[in-house]
């Protein structure tokens, strides 16, 4: 396994070792605007098994297929409508996947047995370059061992995967944080399966039309045409405990209630003061808190606390992202009010 640093610049010997190995069946980690991925020749089936071996990720679980650029979609999918096709003109490339109907270049293993799959064109300038200097496209889903919190930099998984890859590609941290938008055209309506950056307000924007998926914040069980939405996801290894309440004051007294020496607290500047075992700063912003969440809920585990409280947001704008990962992350042990 080799470790490169690309952090300043892309060095090409070493982007040709890269391609190479991924074009001809090897596994990689390597940066994205939303978080690192995993990723194989999305053409080997034997490739994409290796996927699913390293993350110990179920195979009913599909991945996402990334691309280098539009024109290639169709040669691995079907463009069926108008608005899929403005939905691809507008956020791609970018924090967007949309599930399509699948051709038969793309094995089954990559969609889970089923007849769709997910595209995304990533605008990250590494995942970029791998993906045109390959050639191929290239199945990926993030890199954590799967239930984990998604990996944002590679310190936050490169123990994980020691001796499981070929390449681990250091592109600096994910500056979004969380993963893609993923979204399905369901009788002429956009629908978001696993919401992300591009916003449901985005997506309404574009097209005049929207509609988020009720199972956003169910368990769900039997095929998911994307990923993220079926198993426990997101989650450190201590319990979690996922608190929005509207008013602050209210939700101060709360935390102070329910918060001792043996508590991590994850949270904005309003609950800074309120005794714990540490007090991890998530930000003010939305945009800070999606940067940031995953890193600090593998920090969490560092000081062994009996519990992780977790304070939420509102499920407005890039809300709805971070709640939908939170929820899950805290495994559905959650209060609002």
């Amino acid at each position: 396994m080799k470790i490169l640093n690309w952090k300043k610049e892309i060095k090409s010997d070493e982007l040709d070792e890269v391609s190479k190995c991924v074009a001809n069946g090897g596994l990689i980690i390597f940066p994205t605007e939303t978080v690192y991925g995993i990723g194989a020749n999305a053409t080997l089936k034997d490739s994409v098994d290796n996927i699913f071996k390293a993350k110990g990720r179920a195979n009913d679980n599909p991945l996402i297929v990334h691309l280098a650029d539009i024109s290639q979609i169709e040669k691995y999918a079907i463009i069926s409508n108008e608005i899929e096709r403005k939905l691809i003109d507008t956020f791609m490339p970018g924090p967007f996947t949309i599930i399509l109907n699948k051709k038969e270049i793309v094995p089954n293993n990559v969609s889970a047995n089923l007849d769709t799959v997910g595209i995304r064109i990533p605008s990250n300038n590494v995942a970029n370059a791998i993906l045109k200097a390959s050639n191929v496209p290239i199945a990926a889903p993030s890199a954590n061992v799967s239930g984990r919190p998604s990996g944002t930099d590679i310190s936050d998984i490169i123990d994980e995967f020691t001796g499981k890859v070929d390449y681990i590609i250091d592109g600096n941290e994910a500056d979004i944080g969380l993963e893609s938008t993923v979204v399905k055209v369901i009788d002429g309506v956009p629908t978001i399966l696993r919401p992300g950056f591009i916003t449901k307000e985005d997506i309404l924007n574009a097209v005049g039309i929207v509609k988020v998926s009720d199972k956003l914040f169910k368990k769900v069980d039997g095929p998911v045409e994307s990923p993220g939405m079926k198993y426990k996801h997101y989650a450190p290894g201590s319990e979690c405990k996922l608190i929005y309440i509207k008013d602050i004051n209210k939700r101060i007294a709360y935390f102070s209630d329910i918060s001792n020496d043996k508590t991590v607290i994850i949270g904005s500047s309003v609950l800074k003061d309120i005794p714990c075992k540490k007090f991890l700063f998530y930000g003010d912003s939305l945009k800070d808190i999606s940067h940031n969440i995953f890193k600090l809920l593998r920090e969490a585990d560092k000081y062994d606390p009996d519990m992780i409280l977790i304070e939420g947001v509102s499920k407005e704008g890039l809300g709805l992202a971070i709640m939908n990962r939170l929820i899950r992350a805290s495994s559905y042990n959650y209060i609002e009010f």
